[in-house]
């Protein structure tokens, strides 16, 4: 078992993990620069609040249903708090572990497979850590505390922690089922699509067309676009990322992705999907019909709560845990895409990171608990620097919302009483570390709202504390 291990870092604003005596230059997702990195483990067990912990049973088998970075780092902190445990980590997947979040960038040709892995692959073997791959669970027996894998064989558990992640929602309409059409969530789905765009372009309809103008929507987007793909994005709603930002980053936003060849349409309602066999155009509501060899839908996920379910554990949108990302099974701890805390079902990279951990040394014995945050997003390959935290406009009476937009940049700031509760900055986010550590500790910012306050304040402040 690995006594020495390799120095980890991680970046604070989007969440990647660099392994090496030093962090490197810049993030090579977000562009964080090196100066910002932080040690990997000091930096989850910051966001972590211990509780109260009961006698830690050394050497129980834990076993972990879910391969993506909550499963990953769930089983990195359990053999962390605990050097006998038996630790099992199931993947339905083929691959070994690695960055989902980086698929995009994968699709650019930003990234190679290698460059995808979550570690080395001798990294489980030397933490003492099973990784079944390809493994199928059908079944959660908790009488029995086993899983009940397909084919038939069980598996027991002390602990179990759910990490089994989530899955592309399909919208239901007419020829979904179409060839060439499909979703991106896997490794297998990014070559799937590399594969059909450069058929595509031999094809009749050599369109590509994205369906949901969110992050993964463009940065898929932006990923067709540098293979050479012609593409379309469809929103429905006004404006693109309308979770990430408001209405006046949103249009801005909008003229600088169709000024790199991208067309979007707005307000974008799909019909149905129409072709022979394979996917041949994309209809409207409005009866518009735009040719299409390959439609990729990113309408966003549902947990993958089926298990749980079934098992009788508390179920909503996501499985329902406490602080310590315990289910209503004592034994039983979930965390990532398939835990819904007080909630809220995060989705998103940093937050099943440190649910991971939390649950991962909760399963061992050792007490930890969960700290809500504002979720925050970044964006990756289509080169438009783009943060944002919180709540992006004022949503309750007395909210204040400070804002500049100039020569293509856009800043927002949203303070709720003495209180930054949310902000957008698009063009340049060189202050998105400071930004985020503001908002998330409810950081006192009543010196920034006297009457003659104004954008110029907040950017010496932030700059100040940089």
């Amino acid at each position: 078992m690995n006594t020495s291990p390799t120095p980890a870092w991680i970046c604070p604003l989007c969440g990647y993990i660099y392994y090496g005596a030093e962090p490197p230059e810049e993030c090579p997702v977000c562009g964080t620069p090196k100066a910002q990195f932080e040690p990997y483990a000091e930096s989850v067990l910051a966001q972590v609040e211990p509780v109260a912990s009961s006698a830690t049973v050394q050497g129980k088998k834990i076993v972990i249903c879910g391969a993506g970075v909550a499963g990953v780092s769930a089983a990195e902190a359990a053999r962390k708090a605990d050097a006998q445990a038996e630790i099992v980590l199931i993947s339905n997947e083929t691959d070994w572990p690695y960055y989902r979040m980086n698929l995009t960038r994968y699709l650019a040709g930003e990234v190679t497979v290698a460059d995808l892995a979550l570690h080395p692959q001798s990294w489980y073997a030397e933490n003492g850590i099973t990784l079944q791959r390809e493994t199928v669970v059908s079944t959660l027996d908790l009488a029995q505390k086993e899983l009940v894998l397909q084919g038939g064989c069980r598996m027991s558990f002390d602990k179990l922690v759910l990490a089994a992640g989530s899955h592309p929602f399909v919208p239901p309409f007419p020829g979904a089922g179409l060839a060439n059409v499909t979703t991106l969530r896997t490794r297998q789905d990014a070559d799937f699509i590399l594969a059909a765009a450069s058929m595509a372009a031999l094809q009749a309809h050599p369109n590509g067309v994205v369906i949901g103008g969110g992050l993964l929507g463009l940065e898929t987007a932006g990923a067709l676009a540098r293979c050479g793909t012609a593409v379309t994005v469809l929103e429905n709603q006004a404006w693109l990322l309308p979770r990430q930002l408001n209405q006046s980053a949103g249009m801005l936003f909008l003229a600088q992705i169709k000024a790199m060849g991208i067309q979007v349409r707005t307000l974008a309602k799909t019909r149905a999907l129409l072709g022979e066999g394979a996917v041949q155009a994309v209809e409207l509501e409005d009866g518009t019909s735009l040719p299409a060899g390959l439609v990729i839908l990113s309408a966003g996920i549902r947990s993958n709560v089926e298990l749980a379910r079934q098992a009788g554990l508390s179920v909503n949108q996501g499985v329902l845990v406490d602080e310590r990302m315990q289910t209503s099974h004592p034994d039983v701890f979930a965390a990532g895409d398939v835990a819904e805390y007080q909630g809220v079902v995060y989705g998103t990279w940093p937050p099943s990171l440190n649910q991971g951990a939390i649950a991962g040394r909760n399963a061992a014995g050792q007490a930890a608990a969960f700290a809500a945050a504002p979720r925050s997003n970044t964006l990756k390959v289509l080169g438009i620097e783009m943060f944002s935290t919180g709540q992006t406009a004022p949503q309750q009476p007395g909210d204040r919302a400070i804002e500049t937009k100039k020569d293509g940049q856009y800043a927002c700031f949203v303070f709720r009483g003495d209180r930054m509760v949310g902000s957008i900055l698009l063009g340049d986010t060189f202050l998105a570390t400071k930004v985020k550590t503001v908002v998330e500790n409810s950081q006192d910012c009543a010196a920034l709202l006297g009457e003659d306050s104004g954008i110029e304040e907040i950017y010496d402040f932030l700059h100040e504390s940089a």
